[in-house]
């Protein structure tokens, strides 16, 4: 039931939290003994600060309150941003990515770790190994960003620039 209640509570939500210019990542609905955890996870093209969850949580109550008949009952209200661990699933996950290293398993083939450059609709363009590689979304089983510690290469990020100017290769 806590899954049927995701589903009805999802387009109020969204339509929340894109009114406060953020993107609705994930809402999910636990049962927590006698009340409802309603997870709600928010990202926009510039982050999110702990001022701006604030903000949206205020306004996801709101919203929720004025629907507590879909909810009927207590609930408890938790407001993120993704982690780091998040699977890139959408464009805008990748685009958001820019330039940070990333290990993709792909449907086909070894897996690699490369850093992403240019993002289109359907497909990234990875520096892998020294090398620029297409790789289509449709292609990926799953990919998430890998922990760096430091700078990138400016040697990596002139290469990612240079071929985001050039014109767009095929996917491979």
């Amino acid at each position: 039931m806590p899954g049927e209640l995701a589903g009805r509570l999802e387009p109020v939500v969204a339509e929340a939290v894109a009114g406060a210019g953020f993107d609705l990542d994930a809402l999910d609905v636990q049962q927590a003994g006698r009340r409802k955890l309603v997870k709600v996870v928010v990202d926009s093209d510039e982050g999110v600060g702990l001022d701006e969850v604030a903000e949206i949580s205020r306004v996801v109550s709101a919203v929720l309150d004025r629907h507590d008949h879909l909810i009927a009952g207590a609930y408890t209200l938790e407001v993120s941003s993704p982690g780091v661990d998040r699977p890139l699933t959408l464009p805008r996950h990748w685009r958001r990515a820019r330039y940070r290293l990333v290990r993709v398993n792909p449907h086909e083939g070894a897996g690699f770790v490369g850093r992403i450059g240019h993002v289109g609709e359907d497909s990234v363009r990875v520096l892998v190994d020294g090398r620029i590689r297409a790789v289509r979304y449709a292609d990926v089983a799953r990919a998430v960003i890998e922990i760096e510690f430091r700078q990138p290469p400016a040697e990596d990020l002139k290469l990612l620039e240079e071929d985001a100017a050039a014109p767009e290769e095929e996917p491979r």
